[in-house]
């Protein structure tokens, strides 16, 4: 079942989807360099969020099985951090990969909390028999203190920050390319 690897699945995603928007939105702000430009980021990215769970509900399945995540409170930190360090891009990549690899995951489990009991929903929308090599391995219960948002926070605050300074750095080549190919 789902709520077998709950937890571990709400870890990889924190992680991942964390990731995936600082890299993003830092590229923009700076390119920019107007704070409130990673807000307008997350705005888009929960759009097209919509449009995906709408997606999902088309092909039939249930309309809260697809979670949107929460983008737009950690963007909001990440603007904040910019505009308070006067534009301070270093303080940027540090001070808001940080509060956006922290914040993320604890947006976030609260969507957790609200989603249909997966028991009911497996019930209710049953899948074929999985095949002996397809079946899933039962996780460790236990393990990293059963704290999926504690893990999910911690490897976040480290992560976003290498993954900001790499925004910022595909930021700089942005510039070089288009100074490269200006005929001005």
């Amino acid at each position: 079942f789902y709520t077998d690897w709950a937890w571990t699945s709400f870890v990889v995603f924190s992680i991942s989807q964390s990731t995936m928007i600082t890299v993003g939105a830092i590229y923009y702000m700076l390119f920019t360099g107007v704070p409130g430009t990673a807000t307008y980021y997350g705005t888009i990215m929960t759009i097209y969020t919509w449009v995906a769970k709408g997606a999902w509900f088309a092909l039939g399945y249930p309309y809260d099985m697809v979670i949107v995540p929460v983008w737009i409170p950690s963007m909001m930190l990440l603007d904040l951090s910019y505009w308070a360090t006067r534009r301070n891009k270093h303080a940027a990549i540090l001070i808001g990969g940080s509060l956006v690899g922290l914040s993320f995951p604890l947006f976030n489990m609260v969507n957790l909390l609200l989603v249909r009991d997966p028991l009911e929903v497996a019930f209710k929308y049953p899948r074929p028999t999985l095949p002996a090599y397809m079946t899933p391995i039962e996780p460790q219960v236990g393990k990293f203190y059963n704290s999926p948002v504690a893990l999910g926070s911690g490897a976040g605050a480290v992560l976003c920050v290498p993954i900001a300074a790499l925004g910022a750095k595909l930021n700089t080549w942005t510039y070089r390319w288009m100074a490269a190919w200006s005929k001005w």
